[in-house]
């Protein structure tokens, strides 16, 4: 999901300045309703956590570029149903700015075109559990085919983000669009793995009891919704 640099350039980076500060406006909004539920500190754990899993995905977990940007392994539905919406969010946004600081200041231009294209799938993900997940259904207990739903609506949504960025900046030519196609249908096979790695996760999960009370994780992931 790192659009390639150039792909999106000149006045028109500046829509992204305007999508990255509505789609942290909302991060803001989510993380003060956190802290209110469930405590400033809370937050902070889970956050921290999460900056550090998104680096190392950004950095460990293999990636390739195809077409106008790269495949990584985000595993946002994972992020969300182990730690919430709040920290996975201030993570992605985290761990994507530290990254660029880094190791890959070239990326950073683009900074608001990536860190749009990872967060408003999340939130719209997000308001979906809310519809797949029934509310006496602790999210260690989810099913695949739920756990695909989500998968599918992040990694979907990080397409179609994409997609738009490139046809906003360079049109619809033959070329432009074989690249759309190429790294849409490559990220898409993403939909495949993930849902493994979150039924994989939440099972270790339901072995570690001391985690039921922790900071560390969203009480959603034992707990019915209250």
């Amino acid at each position: 999901m790192h659009i390639e640099p150039g792909v999106v350039d000149g006045v028109k980076i500046i829509l992204s300045y305007g999508t990255a500060t509505a789609a942290l406006g909302i991060v803001a909004k989510v993380a003060i309703d956190t802290i209110k539920k469930d405590g400033l500190i809370s937050l902070a754990v889970r956050s921290l956590l999460t900056t550090l899993l998104v680096f190392s995905f950004f950095e460990v977990l293999p990636h390739h570029h195809i077409g106008i940007s790269e495949i990584h392994f985000i595993l946002g539905s994972t992020l969300f149903l182990i730690f919430g919406a709040a920290p996975a969010a201030i993570g992605l946004a985290a761990g994507l700015l530290i990254q660029g600081l880094f190791f890959a200041p070239f990326d950073l231009p683009q900074y608001g075109i990536n860190i749009t294209t990872l967060l408003v799938p999340l939130f719209a993900m997000s308001l979906l559990a809310k519809k797949v997940i029934p509310e006496h259904v602790a999210y260690k207990d989810i099913t695949y085919s739920q756990a695909l739903k989500l998968s599918t609506a992040y990694q979907s949504g990080i397409v179609v983000w994409v997609a738009f960025w490139a046809f906003y900046s360079q049109g619809f030519g033959s070329e432009n669009l074989a690249q759309v196609l190429s790294f849409g249908a490559a990220y898409m096979s993403v939909i495949l793995l993930e849902p493994l790695v979150d039924l994989a996760v939440l099972a270790g999960a339901k072995s570690l009891h001391g985690l039921k009370d922790s900071l560390a994780v969203e009480k959603r992931l034992y707990a019915a919704a209250p």
